[in-house]
């Protein structure tokens, strides 16, 4: 199942967000969004897991949370 995440600070870091994710389960891939002239983070990005049961969790379990001050928002990406 493939997850958008938003609202992420510019500094928070793949490393960063797949670790907090594999909390909650398996994930095959952590992906931020960056801005291309930049390099920078554009405060969102997709995380992939495999098991739509630990998927469901991680989205009920983190969204709302904060994430380096940012109250981040999660659910299945369209």
């Amino acid at each position: 199942m493939k997850i958008l995440v938003r609202n992420l600070s510019r500094t928070t870091t793949e490393k960063e967000l797949h670790a907090l994710f594999s909390e909650h389960g398996t994930v095959t891939a952590c992906d931020l969004v960056l801005d291309q002239q930049t390099g920078k983070s554009k405060g969102f990005g997709f995380i992939e897991m495999p098991h739509e049961s630990e998927a469901k969790l991680a989205i009920s379990g983190l969204h709302e949370t904060r994430l380096a001050k940012n109250k981040i928002r999660v659910k299945v990406a369209q």
